[in-house]
């Protein structure tokens, strides 16, 4: 859940306005009051019907515009009103508009009425998108500190053609609100290279059979979702995951420890933050089969052979401008032996994470940690969401 807070969403002219629905619906049930605008074009789209009746208030139009309902000016009350606008889908059209600071509808109006953060999310064929002058226009644009951009993706279009232009997914942008309601739009990592581990790695025992445990990989997601949007270029060093890779981040995509451990290192040197949330294994089989064993061929007992300490290693590794933060799943007493690990592998912070507590821990969409570093700082993370988590880690890191 978010603290109410206002975000305007304003909607422009293209297929992928029906994607919208459900990020007004989603902010909605989080507790965020939402107000919506239509260009002209995006009623051609999707209805005012259906996007008051998701925001729970009435759409806003250019109609709304040029009527004098108000006691004061809409684009003004809407500007002041929000602590963020998104633009979804963001035409070729109206990023001219916003790049050359012109004001002829409603939209267009309320961005340079207001001071707060605007999120962008573009979408149009892959021929438009590839201009030179809107590639000048969206680069123009970014260069405002206000305006933060998300990338498209690559796939088939609804004009049939493939390529770049489609509109990045809803639970993308939603996550991106989510971050920018926290943070204010503040990008304290711009600059930054953030490498992340995620996910439980597999030792396996033949093509079929592997060690493991139950990480999804959800807490380095949400690691790697809340750097991105903090300005951080982001490598997410991952096993196999249920969950898509956000647009704008560098995926290496593992199965075991030992390929985890390798990739980390070769991407090292690279990295101002290193954050360790895979749950790697501490033992693999000794032996491994190509084929598939029968049932009857399977050891009674299972040599087993210790698997590469990363955390250790990479902390061998960093220089004195690297920060190393590793993470310790526990049940009972976290707070113990994730000390004597922050200690023992000479780590920067260590996040501390129950995983016998309810909503919390593998699998779950939320999480609750204590935060302890080598200054002596101990400061308890209360249950949220992992991204809200991930918000507070890198905000503790900023200290």
């Amino acid at each position: 859940m978010l603290p109410s807070r206002r975000v305007l969403i304003a909607v422009g002219g293209g297929i992928a306005a029906y994607k919208i629905c459900e990020v007004v619906s989603t902010l909605f049930k989080m507790g965020v009051e939402v107000r919506v605008v239509l260009t002209r074009s995006a009623q051609e789209f999707i209805t005012l019907l259906t996007l008051a009746t998701l925001s729970r208030h009435p759409a806003y139009t250019d109609e709304n515009f040029w009527q004098p309902t108000h006691s004061r000016p809409l684009h003004i009350d809407l500007g002041e009103w929000a602590d963020l606008i998104v633009i979804a889908p963001l035409t070729a059209n109206t990023l001219a508009k916003l790049a050359y600071g012109m004001a002829d509808n409603l939209l267009t109006n309320t961005v340079l009425a207001s001071t707060c953060p605007v999120l962008l999310a573009p979408a149009m064929n892959t021929d438009m998108w590839e201009q030179q002058a809107v590639q000048r226009n969206w680069q123009q644009l970014l260069t405002d500190k206000r305006f933060h951009g998300m990338n498209t993706a690559s796939g088939l279009l609804a004009c049939d053609r493939v390529g770049a232009g489609r509109m990045a997914e809803p639970l993308e942008i939603i996550a991106y609100v989510q971050s920018l309601l926290h943070t204010a739009g503040k990008r304290d990592l711009l600059g930054k290279r953030v490498l992340i581990s995620a996910g439980g790695t597999r030792e396996h025992l033949d093509p079929v059979r592997f060690i493991g445990n139950p990480s999804t990989g959800k807490m380095g997601l949400a690691l790697a979702q809340a750097a991105l949007h903090r300005g951080a270029s982001v490598t997410l060093v991952h096993t196999p995951a249920s969950w898509d890779v956000p647009l704008g981040v560098q995926a290496i995509p593992v199965v075991s420890a030992e390929e985890m451990r390798t990739s980390m290192v070769q991407n090292l040197a690279s990295a101002d933050v290193i954050v360790m949330s895979a749950a790697v294994a501490d033992v693999k089989p000794r032996e491994y089969s190509n084929e598939k064993l029968a049932k009857k061929s399977l050891p009674q007992a299972l040599p087993l052979e210790p698997v590469p300490d990363i955390v250790a290693e990479l902390a061998q590794l960093k220089q004195p401008h690297q920060r190393l933060i590793g993470f310790a799943a526990q049940t009972g007493d976290i707070v113990t032996p994730a000390l004597e690990k922050l200690q023992r592998k000479n780590l920067d912070a260590i996040v501390a994470n129950p995983i016998d507590e309810p909503n919390s821990g593998f699998g779950s969409d939320n999480n609750q940690a204590i935060f302890l570093d080598k200054q002596g700082q101990k400061i308890e993370i209360p249950p949220c969401s992992k991204l809200q988590m991930a918000h507070h880690i890198f905000d503790l890191l900023g200290k």
